[in-house]
């Protein structure tokens, strides 16, 4: 799955090429946390949370090798407009884009291990983890998500589940450290690939970036 410095810069690259209003964006702040949103309770992104939900409720999915997340039925749980219930947030908006990335990734890896015919196990999941770190630190991101009154309205009103407020502050701290990181450790020169390469990473992130802005620019010019 990537990591949040990927989460992140696909985040910039839509800001980048859209005006928030084509992508039907009203707080982009909001939008940006949003897209670190269903890894906050899953144990590893962000020490000490006041509960642990586990990968598979967060993310819509069953825990196997590689999951692919279920952005589909979030979108149509949560994103969808309804009579009576309020228009979906930025931050849901961001968290389906989350998915959506984890699924986009996660379904390239595992075509490339059904590909070569690899065993799964440990071995393979150091590999994979090993070539999406040194991807994310080729990234240039500068972007952090910072503590507003709307921020933490909407993380209170998340649907799949209301975000605490010293969660969400943990969350803002975590993210700033992982782009202070990425600027530190940054990668200036293509690495020594473990399972992964170059032409991977750069057709999953193009993929991954037209699924989130095709269906953002749709549902933002009502036709979805």
């Amino acid at each position: 799955m990537p990591s949040w410095n990927i989460h992140t810069a696909h985040v910039e690259r839509l800001l980048a090429e859209y005006d928030q209003e084509e992508l039907g964006i009203h707080d982009v702040n909001c939008f940006l946390f949003g897209n670190l949103v269903p890894d906050i309770y899953v144990g590893y992104m962000v020490a000490h949370t006041t509960r642990t939900i586990p990968y598979g409720a967060t993310h819509l999915t069953d825990p196997t090798f590689m999951p692919l997340p279920d952005a589909d039925l979030f979108w149509d749980s949560y994103v969808v407009s309804r009579p009576g219930l309020q228009e979906a947030t930025d931050l849901t908006l961001g968290a389906w884009a989350h998915l959506v990335a984890d699924r986009c990734y996660n379904g390239a890896v595992r075509r490339v291990i059904a590909n070569k015919d690899l065993p799964h196990g440990d071995e393979l999941r150091i590999r994979k983890q090993a070539d999406f770190d040194a991807f994310g630190r080729m990234l240039t991101i500068t972007s952090v998500p910072h503590e507003t009154d709307e921020l933490l309205r909407q993380a209170q009103a998340f649907p799949q589940y209301p975000l605490a407020q010293s969660d969400v502050l943990a969350a803002l701290d975590a993210a700033k450290t992982i782009v202070d990181k990425n600027r530190e450790e940054h990668l200036a020169e293509e690495p020594d690939w473990n399972l992964l390469d170059a032409a991977f990473f750069a057709q999953t992130f193009e993929e991954t970036h037209q699924a989130i802005a095709t269906q953002l620019q749709k549902r933002a010019q009502g036709l979805l």
